[in-house]
């Protein structure tokens, strides 16, 4: 804990049997209470491999969700663990552990209620091996949403991601979509609903066995980014009342 605040990591896992350990181990227990893996369906030894790390909440989809809804097994397996602060780490070993003390600290102490792993801040999306078309790809991206949505990320699709429990019992993540851009329609809620994002500098790495989406499923993330910044400014002028932006019933 910190702060007497429950610290809770939820790993979104797909056929990441080759790099669960050693994401695992660098998870720093100190101030981890819990730690949620929700496979889905992978084809590999993912399962076996948690199993054998002696991780005790796993979540076994019977059929692939997808991105998205993978995410959305672990928020609420977190809520239901009754956790203050919620991180997600991608098992795939592309973001590192070490930043898990960070991320949670900046939570812990009330300034903000979501803080991001960012790759673009300082150098380390290009030296990590991040595909030229990808990085710029991502400023374009970026940029067109701090100008739908009047803010200044440096990036808004990093996975590594933190939230308060205050964040995930009001913004209603549940029906985003299930796909990739569920972390994109997820941080415009978060803004819609008047929330503050921190970020911190976050080294990437990619590699063989680190998993990245292919050209096709690229193009479709943003083109639904673009729909998502576009419904945000809609919103926000009242022109459209999307239920995207509708907070979480109690």
């Amino acid at each position: 804990m910190i702060n007497n605040k429950k610290v809770v990591v939820v790993l979104p896992a797909y056929n990441a049997a080759k790099t669960l350990k050693m994401t695992y181990e660098e998870i720093d227990f100190d101030i981890v209470d819990d730690v949620i893996l929700v496979d889905d369906r992978s084809s590999d030894e993912t399962i076996r491999v948690a199993r054998e790390l002696g991780i005790r909440n796993i979540i076994e989809h019977t059929v692939n969700k997808g991105y998205g809804g993978n995410q959305k097994s672990c928020y609420q397996k977190a809520l239901d663990l009754d956790a203050d602060i919620v991180i997600m780490l991608h098992p795939d070993y592309q973001y590192t552990p070490l930043l898990i003390p960070s991320l949670a600290h900046l939570l812990a102490s009330g300034l903000y209620e979501v803080a991001l792993g960012s790759r673009i801040l300082g150098k380390g999306a290009l030296k990590g091996g991040m595909p030229l078309y990808k990085y710029l790809a991502n400023r374009f991206l970026t940029f067109f949403q701090n100008l739908m949505m009047g803010a200044k990320l440096s990036e808004y699709h990093t996975g590594y991601r933190a939230f308060t429990r205050k964040v995930l019992e009001n913004v209603h993540y549940e029906i985003n979509s299930d796909n990739f851009v569920f972390d994109n329609q997820m941080l415009a809620q978060i803004w819609y609903a008047g929330y503050e994002i921190a970020e911190i500098t976050c080294p990437t790495k990619y590699f063989e066995d680190a998993s990245s989406i292919n050209i096709r499923n690229s193009t479709v993330y943003g083109l639904g980014v673009l729909k998502t910044s576009m419904l945000y400014r809609l919103n926000k002028w009242g022109i459209l009342r999307s239920l995207l932006f509708k907070p979480k019933s109690k």
